[in-house]
């Protein structure tokens, strides 16, 4: 578990970054890597702490004490093995995953914990520079087929886990690329889309065929896919955005965030968008409502296309500054948290509602109305919204983006087809219905046909994804074998 007095003799260091100013006139990553000494140090302070409660923190499970260990006797192909055994695609969460895992370390009751998320980053990018990252080819076919639809990183983790149990696997995307939200809806400048690529050459030498322009219920119907595969997986994203209802909403220059994004990162990866559907942030005053990575995004997107100034507003309270460990630890904490396209440059506002919307006189959008709100617990322990009296304002916008997080998937074409075909059940929150627990553990109520990943848990994050897809490929292999060696 690293050295044993490692926590007490080295200090955590965090990766480092391009200046501001050198990284907003590019897309590209702009991470600085320590070398593999500093990272081996880093390692180091993994404590023998009894309960690694970072293996609870990490959606995935990861094997986080045994690969610090390796990391610090500079065992690296040791390493990325371990790593590999719970983790895809580590290279992706490397980069993107917010690290919950490192909130649940126990060096982090003093705010000091063990750099895991570098260390998985050093330790994938070391595997791939040396050539350790091979196809695992099958030794025997099944003959069983299975129809993936969605290539985001649920549908990817299935598919590969599938294709390596001796299954052929097709994944089934509507874009033109595979890669869903990895592909074009986060910025190429956090996750680089030869990490993607050169995974989709692994999983082709596994198996995996890969269908791009190809939306299920639109292009192609569900009907088909089930008739011509033993068994579906669902796995495509939660797409349907929360709108904003308050009036001026349809005026010029309001649009929601994932347009803005993807069409931004179509461009960059050398894909012709035409001047019509691309949303260009240069010169305007941006707003962007709403407070998480999306949000986020748009900041740093909007930085880059020189925008005159950016705005984030949220509707909630400003988080405390630093958690309280004895309430919160080891679980996730509700705490102010600056990204890296924050940092960049914007100003950030807390206890904002939008109430409406300016114009001049072509419809194009000229101002956010607003009023400040606070936040109070009802006689039954319940936050209540409430305005504050005389607090109106008005923010200058050329261009809104709505970046409040998304209410379920897009419920048109194939889950409609699916609803009126075989009565497919959905949650409460509009979700494809299925459990993780138990021998029904991502079935739906449709047989032969699974769900993994945001269309059936709702809104997530990439890691949780990655986790449902190995699940339910353990699944769906138990179900047409009868048994199943994948790991779960």
């Amino acid at each position: 578990m690293g050295k044993p007095t490692g926590f007490m003799e080295y200090e955590r260091i965090e990766l480092a970054y391009q200046p501001a100013s050198d990284r907003v006139v590019h897309y590209n990553e702009f991470v600085k890597p320590m070398t593999d000494a500093e990272i081996g140090i880093q390692g180091a302070r993994c404590m023998d702490c009894g309960i690694p409660y970072c293996h609870q923190g990490c959606p995935v499970n990861n094997i986080i004490p045994d690969w610090n260990d390796l990391v610090y006797q500079q065992d690296w192909e040791s390493a990325i093995e371990v790593l590999h055994s719970t983790n895809n695609f580590p290279e992706f969460t490397g980069r993107i995953c917010p690290a919950p895992c490192e909130a649940s370390c126990t060096l982090n009751i003093d705010d000091q914990p063990v750099a895991i998320k570098a260390i998985e980053r050093a330790i994938a990018d070391k595997a791939w520079e040396q050539g350790w990252v091979k196809p695992q080819v099958p030794t025997h076919r099944t003959g069983k087929r299975i129809a993936v639809v969605g290539s985001g990183p649920a549908g990817l983790a299935c598919a590969q886990q599938l294709a390596r149990a001796g299954h052929t696997v097709s994944l089934y995307e509507k874009e033109d690329r595979i890669g869903g939200l990895l592909r074009y809806g986060i910025p190429d400048f956090k996750l680089a889309k030869t990490m993607i690529d050169r995974r989709m050459s692994q999983m082709r030498a596994e198996g995996v065929e890969f269908h791009t322009h190809c939306h299920i219920g639109v292009d192609l119907p569900i009907a088909t896919l089930m008739e011509d595969y033993d068994a579906v997986v669902l796995s495509g994203g939660s797409e349907k955005p929360r709108d904003l209802d308050v009036p001026g909403r349809s005026f010029n220059g309001i649009h929601f965030a994932m347009d803005f994004l993807r069409a931004n990162s179509k461009r960059v990866q050398g894909v012709y968008v035409p001047d019509e559907d691309f949303i260009s942030a240069h010169d305007q005053h941006v707003i962007v409502i709403g407070g998480g990575d999306t949000g986020s995004d748009c900041i740093g997107t909007s930085n880059r296309h020189g925008a005159m100034s950016v705005t984030q507003i949220e509707i909630l309270d400003k988080p405390p500054e630093k958690e309280d460990k004895g309430l919160t630890w080891p679980n996730w904490p509700n705490k102010l948290r600056t990204s890296t396209s924050q940092e960049e440059g914007c100003e950030r506002l807390w206890n904002v509602l939008t109430k409406s919307f300016e114009s001049d006189a072509d419809g194009n959008v000229t101002a956010l109305n607003y009023v400040l709100v606070r936040w109070d617990k009802d006689e039954n322990g319940r936050w209540q919204m409430s305005e504050v009296e005389g607090s109106e304002a008005q923010l200058k916008a050329d261009l809104v983006l709505l970046a409040m997080g998304f209410v379920h998937p897009v419920h048109e074409g194939m889950l409609e087809e699916l609803q009126e075909a075989k009565g497919l059940e959905l949650d409460s929150r509009g979700n494809v219905k299925g459990s993780t627990e138990g021998a029904k553990a991502y079935f739906t109520n449709v047989d032969g046909v699974f769900a993994a990943g945001d269309m059936r848990r709702g809104q997530s994050l990439v890691v949780w994804a990655i986790r449902e897809g190995r699940q339910c490929a353990r699944a769906v292999d138990e179900w047409l074998m009868g048994r199943s060696d994948l790991p779960r």
